[in-house]
Formats: C-alpha cells, sequence, structure tokens
C-alpha cells in the first residue's frame, strides 16, 4: 500500500485554492487544504473539500458517448468531435450562429474557459456565453 500526498491547485474556479490530495496506491482518498497556500490560507470552500468525488464518481463518464438507435454507445474521440463539428454548422447553416449557446464549467481552468469563448465568437459567431459559476 503506497500513501501519498499531491499538491495541486482546486479545479473549480479561478482563484487558485491550494489543496492535497490524499491517495493510497495513487487512488484519491481525501483533499485538503493547503496551508502554506497564500490564497487560501488552509481554508477551503464546500466545493473544494470535497472535490475528490467527482473524480472517483462511478457515473463520471470516461470514454466519448454518441446517442445510436436511442442508446448511448461508445465512439473514438475521432468519431465524437467530427460529429459535433458536423452537427454545429449545420445547425449554424440553417438557423443562424446565434441559434447556438456556448455554457462552460467551473471545472474547466481560465485558460480552457477563455479557449471555450473563443471558440463561440471566433469560430462558430455567437455571443451566446455563459458560465456555470455565474448561475
Amino acid at each position: 500500500m503506497n500513501f501519498s500526498n499531491v499538491s495541486t491547485i482546486c479545479p473549480y474556479c479561478g482563484c487558485g485554492c491550494g489543496m492535497i490530495l490524499q491517495t493510497i496506491d495513487q487512488e484519491i482518498i481525501n483533499t485538503l487544504p493547503s496551508k502554506s497556500n497564500p490564497i487560501n490560507e488552509g481554508k477551503l470552500c464546500i466545493k473544494g473539500w470535497n472535490v475528490h468525488d467527482f473524480v472517483v464518481s462511478s457515473q463520471r463518464a470516461t470514454q466519448p458517448l454518441i446517442r445510436k438507435d436511442g442508446d448511448l454507445k461508445e465512439v473514438s474521440w475521432n468519431e465524437v468531435l467530427e460529429y459535433v463539428a458536423k452537427e454545429l454548422m449545420r445547425i449554424k447553416d440553417q438557423y443562424g450562429p446565434d441559434s447556438i449557446a456556448f455554457m462552460s464549467s467551473a471545472k474547466c481552468t481560465n485558460e480552457e474557459n477563455f479557449l471555450f469563448q473563443k471558440l463561440a465568437r471566433a469560430v462558430v459567431g455567437t455571443n451566446n456565453v455563459d458560465h456555470c459559476a455565474r448561475l
């Protein structure tokens, strides 16, 4: 049995709170706040305290899925990306760019959210961009 503490940054928002993930045999078992991090100074919000739950959740999707014949089927990343791109273009061509909205996640980094809004605005041509942390 191999126990370790892994220092990291909370993935939920842009604050940059430091945390320590406790692992046994590389499986996350607990989250602790980092007392040495100048942002959170040994404190975490409720999301930070429970961050390890979504990583080990049995409900977490680990493969891309596409609904075929009413059922979700595992597919390759190439297949799902091609499908999404074709559907976005079809909807944009048929209904216009403002018929598409983009909703981002607080589980993404600020950099990922920046790229996401650039995709919405520069590629698709819509300003319909929102973020779950704002709700």
